[in-house]
């Protein structure tokens, strides 16, 4: 059996359809530069499948992918967990700009969010998760990232992954860069008195959450406008762990706007 840490580094699998229909609309929104190279199906699952293959069937010429049957157990053989539904793709890798060569790109009313130090990809994947359902306009890595974990991320994230506009930077650049453009750079900080709920955080807003273990790094703090810290209901010295926070901020954020803007 393969061990999960050579399954994570296979950045090309895509597991199950609603990954595959993620990409694909990635690639139709010009957000995503992967291909599709080949889709492969459970001959055991075949019936089951019948309408997402008639629907793969009426579109691999236009992405120019191939559909290969397969058997169920070598599909289980190259993926985590049972949850692909006896379908797979094997895919381009995909590249990714550099913010600095992209940053006419960026909304000049936006809300991006840079997460640093993430050391999980299913954590990074939840993540993206929720902040795609929060309305975020884009994504800052850093060259070191999960995304070359594609299949773990894509699932763990429910496509998300495959639909964001993704830039590369390190951190202190992404701060100077969208400073530049007159972004509120916000950190997420548990030793502020900045209490989250009681802060205003308009748009444009770059928001920065780091993982749990090593958290933001003191470049981006010294560059930060805002630092914010999520309130909790009783004593607890623990940090939430980064996709929930990530979650708590991005709503908060996105409820703020959205208020001023009914």
């Amino acid at each position: 059996m393969m061990k999960e840490s050579e399954k994570f580094s296979d950045s090309s699998l895509l597991e199950g359809m609603t990954s595959l229909r993620a990409a694909l609309r990635g690639i139709d929104r010009g957000v995503n530069s992967r291909q599709v190279l080949r889709v492969i199906y459970a001959a055991e699952r075949k019936k089951k499948l019948a309408r997402d293959l008639a629907f793969l069937a009426s579109v691999r010429d236009k992405y120019g992918f191939s559909i290969i049957e397969s058997r169920l157990s070598e599909i289980d053989e190259r993926t985590l967990g049972s949850s692909h539904g006896g379908i797979i793709a094997e895919c381009s890798d995909r590249i990714f700009d550099r913010l600095a060569d992209s940053i006419d790109r960026i909304s000049p009313s936006g809300f991006y969010v840079m997460l640093e130090g993430i050391e999980d990809p299913y954590n990074f994947g939840y993540a993206l998760r929720s902040l795609y359902a929060a309305g975020v306009d884009g994504i800052i890595l850093g060259d070191r990232n999960w995304m070359t974990a594609a299949g773990v991320v894509a699932r763990a994230s429910a496509g998300a992954s495959e639909l964001f506009p993704v830039y590369i930077a390190s951190p202190a650049e992404a701060a100077e860069l969208f400073h530049g453009l007159g972004y509120r750079i916000v950190c997420a900080d548990i030793r502020t008195e900045h209490l989250l709920e009681e802060t205003e955080i308009p748009y444009p807003v770059l928001l920065v959450v780091g993982g749990e273990r090593r958290g933001i790094s003191r470049a981006v703090l010294d560059l930060a406008d805002l630092k914010v810290r999520i309130s909790y209901g009783r004593e607890f010295r623990a940090s939430l762990s980064a996709a929930s926070a990530a979650t708590v901020l991005s709503y908060e954020i996105f409820r703020q706007n959205r208020k001023r803007n009914l």
